[in-house]
């Protein structure tokens, strides 16, 4: 069995809102520098053997990446042609963090700007200003991404069974969350009242399963799996396990991260949410199960 840490968000908070914050900045450069792909999935950070990575970025005729490295603590820009700069991780604020970012990126070649505010976060301080967040807790962050990368393993086994049209797994700086996203192959209908960066996301109609390690409206981390539009009788579908919930505030069905870590198997157990909270939405959203999942 592997170890699931504990990840209470109260023991690790100051250092997740500091996190969210500098994930925004580099996850704005990968933005900045990539052309738009469908569902925003050009926009996300990946989990590795050692952190999160943007993956390559052109520049050029060059290609860069930027990875947070939680096992020695450093971000690290590596540019094609050999340059190469760190930055440590370590208690420092937000807008100190910015601006050796943007120190670091000229010296090594690369050149960009992005938009200094924050997105998806209550409080609005401007990346390039933020003084207020400034704490790093070493042993969270890496707990946070062995959560991460357990439960990539995890969803990537899930996304297997699937042939049809399906994200990667990956990690939205935006919401702060590790997902992926199954597709029935029709069309959603539309959101008038959405803005751009939604409509693009729920132009299809989906099922989607996550790992979010909580904010101050739900204090505690959670797996959650959502359809979207939500079918008729998806709410009241049989699900496991028996601790799964069904969410009235976010819309879906959540189960918490405890109950996982502290069970006998939490790789089968979490599989089997990822797998009957799907069914809820295939099954009760017609999907064409048949031509949508691998048999074999």
């Amino acid at each position: 069995m592997s170890d699931w840490p504990a990840l209470p968000l109260d023991a690790w908070w100051d250092t997740r809102e500091t996190l969210h914050r500098w994930t925004q900045i580099i996850g704005k450069i990968r933005m900045e520098s990539t052309p738009l792909i469908n569902h925003w999935w050009n926009v996300t950070l990946y989990v590795t053997a050692r952190g999160l990575t943007t993956s390559k970025i052109p520049q050029g005729d060059r290609w860069f990446d930027i990875e947070f490295d939680f096992i020695a603590h450093v971000l690290r820009v590596r540019v094609s042609d050999g340059k190469e700069g760190t930055i440590k991780l370590a208690s420092r604020s937000v807008a100190d963090f910015y601006r050796e970012v943007f120190a670091v990126l000229p010296s090594v070649g690369i050149r960009c700007e992005i938009w200094p505010m924050p997105v998806e976060v209550e409080d609005k301080d401007r990346l390039d200003q933020d003084e207020s967040r400034h704490t790093y807790d070493p042993e969270y962050a890496q707990r946070f991404w062995r959560v991460l990368a357990l439960t990539d393993a995890v969803f990537t086994k899930f996304r297997a069974a699937f042939i049809g049209k399906c994200s990667p797994v990956h990690f939205f700086w935006g919401s702060f969350d590790l997902a992926v996203t199954r597709f029935s192959g029709r069309r959603a209908p539309a959101r008038p009242e959405a803005d751009a960066m939604t409509r693009e996301a729920y132009s299809h109609e989906v099922s989607s399963v996550g790992f979010w390690p909580g904010d101050r409206r739900l204090a505690k981390p959670t797996f959650y799996s959502y359809g979207a539009p939500e079918p008729a009788g998806f709410r009241t579908a049989p699900v496991r396990p028996a601790a799964t919930y069904y969410n009235e505030a976010f819309g879906g069905f959540y189960l918490d991260y405890d109950v996982i870590r502290t069970t006998a198997d939490p790789e089968g157990t979490l599989l089997d949410f990822c797998q009957t909270t799907y069914e809820a939405a295939a099954n009760n959203g017609t999907w064409d199960r048949g031509a949508l999942e691998r048999r074999s």
